[in-house]
């Protein structure tokens, strides 16, 4: 099975939260999307703003990291209304926030019309291109 590269779209506060604690969650828990990630894939974080639904715009590249082994699981926040399912990520904690402005001349992913549109899915496979770029940017490398 060849990798494949994913960029969730999530807030940067939660993005935030799921590095500290060493996981990824997309779609809102949803588990088809943690499903369709490997061992050993490439994960990028996109965030609009800095909170979920308030905050500053900041339209960036925010995390970087690779899935890590082991299964999908499910976990049960605060009240047991919200059960969102989870896969563990090890994250590079030298990556620093790219502004996506930096790369959109150069990204397959910002090269149709409309690519925000596709933003909205809240899941989205990258190229190896993109990621690499991307990586790259957020790292130095």
């Amino acid at each position: 099975m060849s990798t494949r590269y994913w960029l969730a779209v999530v807030s940067r506060d939660h993005v935030r939260r799921g590095v500290e604690l060493g996981f990824t969650q997309a779609n809102h828990g949803k588990r088809a999307a943690v499903e369709r990630m490997s061992a050993g894939d490439g994960l990028v974080y996109y965030s609009p703003r800095t909170g979920m639904r308030e905050g500053e715009p900041i339209k960036s590249f925010t995390a970087l990291g690779t899935i890590a082994e082991g299964p999908a699981w499910q976990v049960e926040e605060a009240g047991g209304c919200f059960r969102p399912w989870r896969r563990a990520v090890d994250y590079d904690r030298d990556a620093r926030q790219v502004p996506i402005d930096d790369l959109r001349t150069e990204l397959d992913l910002t090269s149709v019309p409309n690519w925000g549109i596709v933003l909205r899915r809240g899941l989205v496979e990258l190229t190896a291109h993109d990621f690499e770029l991307i990586s790259r940017a957020m790292v130095g490398q």
